[in-house]
């Protein structure tokens, strides 16, 4: 007896250089295991998939090797941020404040 496999892909993207690998995997397979048998690791430099938080369609996984995936789901490995969103907007809010009361 056959065992039923299932199709998934494995997201990773940088600035430059952007991939999504379709893969068979077994039913009841791991999103941890599923990127490891991309092969997507060998793609990129550097990546870590051991210590690489993951998620399936945007919403974080805090235990990869234990989260099972369905037929049709997409594992996204994340990548670390250059800078944080928050202070990003508080600066750019603050320089347009200062330019406006420059104007004034």
């Amino acid at each position: 007896m056959s065992e039923q496999m299932i199709k998934v892909e494995v997201a990773y993207a940088l600035p430059e250089k952007q991939m999504i690998v379709p893969v068979m995997i077994k039913k009841g397979t791991s999103m941890y295991d599923a990127v490891v048998q991309s092969g997507i690791a060998a793609k990129f430099e550097g990546l870590d998939i051991e210590s690489a938080p993951m998620g399936v369609f945007g919403k974080a996984e805090r235990k990869p090797k234990e989260r099972v995936l369905e037929a049709g789901e997409r594992v996204e490995i994340y990548r670390g941020l250059i800078a944080d969103p928050k202070e990003v907007r508080k600066k750019r809010a603050a320089e347009k404040a200062a330019k406006e009361k420059a104007s004034d």
